[in-house]
């Protein structure tokens, strides 16, 4: 390596649902087309839920970026992948014990089985870890049932991450965190393995998602804040070997896609210059304590909301078999057959309620009570650890 090089990286959600996200093929040919045309190292991408784009794109970028890597997981496919100019040496895929729920069909995070995917790439003489991911979505501000899964999943990576820096001269994380810098979930994913927000000095108030200037954008949603909000995010962190430097950051996508009226995605990317060289990388180590304890908090009100839904369900359960009981008295009053189908129809449904309420009551609910548990000692381990470095 020489004793100073650049290394650009690109972040994109990609809004690819296919049957769902408007103009998807056509704007998954312009991305890739775009990528094609760009002097890239890495690019970080998400919500390709298609293989067919995900193969599409690697062909189309091959010339650019040879090495390319997809993180099956889930029903669907995880959504991210990686495409590189340097040879990938390994992979990993760390997938979340909380992505919502297997219910929320409409939402569909659980379907993706969310995770955390890791490249460990060989740029001339540097191991660069290349961390992506694409956290679960806010869908309501006011009341975000979510809100615990988004902090666990924060946490996770961010253990993750730290556990797996060892021996890497540079790490680098991009993706979709759904996440602000001012939020909890932003500052755990920071915080913990000291990473750095690369965007944060060159446009800390420039959004990423529901921006005005983005063709997807509701009206409504750019009028209340043109800027939107700044939630796909770059973060880096150097080593004892390499200092690693900012020298740019900016969103390189025109508006609109070249002769359409649409965007490349409902999401802006972003993209990094960095810059390499030789020498020891100070790191800058914040007191996540407050952090750990705001987490621990949010966790743990989740896990009580989860024990009496457990109740809830339980006795919806219980409800339900009252109808179910008294309408076997009512096969001798109906007659017709038309009355009769209409009966078994009602059982049907009723049923399928009961069965419903049983899953969540039981298994669902230990499978969620159990990551936030999980979750919680994991932090209280981590923060007495820090705690007892500060005593």
């Amino acid at each position: 390596m020489n004793q100073e090089i650049t290394f650009k990286v690109l972040t994109l959600n990609c809004w690819g649902i296919p049957y769902v996200s408007k103009n998807r093929k056509e704007r998954m040919h312009a991305i890739s087309d775009r990528l094609s045309s760009s002097d890239y190292d890495v690019v970080c991408l998400q919500e390709v839920w298609s293989i067919k784009d995900f193969n599409m794109i690697k062909n189309k970028v091959k010339k650019k970026l040879m090495y390319s890597h997809y993180f099956y997981s889930g029903v669907l496919g995880s959504g991210i992948c990686i495409f590189s100019k340097f040879p990938i040496q390994d992979v990993i895929f760390h997938k979340w014990s909380l992505n919502g729920y297997v219910h929320k069909i409409h939402h569909g995070d659980w379907f993706g089985g969310k995770g955390v995917g890791l490249c460990r790439l060989k740029v001339y003489d540097a191991n660069v870890n290349v961390y992506v991911a694409h956290l679960h979505a806010e869908y309501d501000s006011e009341n975000d049932e979510y809100s615990a899964h988004r902090v666990l999943q924060a946490f996770d990576m961010a253990q993750f991450i730290r556990m797996t820096e060892q021996g890497a001269d540079v790490t680098i994380l991009g993706g979709d965190l759904n996440t602000g810098p001012q939020d909890l979930a932003y500052r755990i994913i920071s915080g913990i393995p000291s990473l750095v927000d690369t965007c944060s000095s060159c446009y800390s108030d420039k959004g990423t998602s529901e921006c005005a200037n983005n063709s997807y954008t509701p009206r409504k949603v750019a009028n209340q804040s043109p800027k939107g909000k700044r939630i796909d995010h770059i973060l880096y962190l150097g080593s004892k070997k390499f200092k690693v430097e900012v020298i740019s950051c900016q969103q390189p996508f025109p508006e609109r896609i070249p002769d359409k009226n649409f965007s490349y995605s409902d999401h802006e990317a972003v993209a990094v210059e960095f810059k390499l060289t030789k020498g020891e990388y100070e790191v800058i180590n914040n007191d996540v304590r407050p952090t750990l304890k705001e987490a621990l908090h949010v966790c743990q009100k989740s896990l009580r909301d989860v024990k009496k839904q457990r109740l809830w369900y339980s006795m919806m359960s219980v409800i339900l078999v009252i109808p179910i009981i008294y309408s076997i008295s009512l096969d001798i009053t109906f007659q017709s057959l038309g009355a009769v189908i209409g009966l078994n129809i009602l059982r049907l449904f009723i049923t399928a309620l009961i069965c419903y309420s049983l899953f969540m009551s039981s298994i669902w609910n230990c499978v969620e009570q159990n990551a936030l548990k999980a979750g919680c000692l994991e932090m209280e381990t981590h923060l007495n650890y820090i705690n007892s470095k500060f005593s």
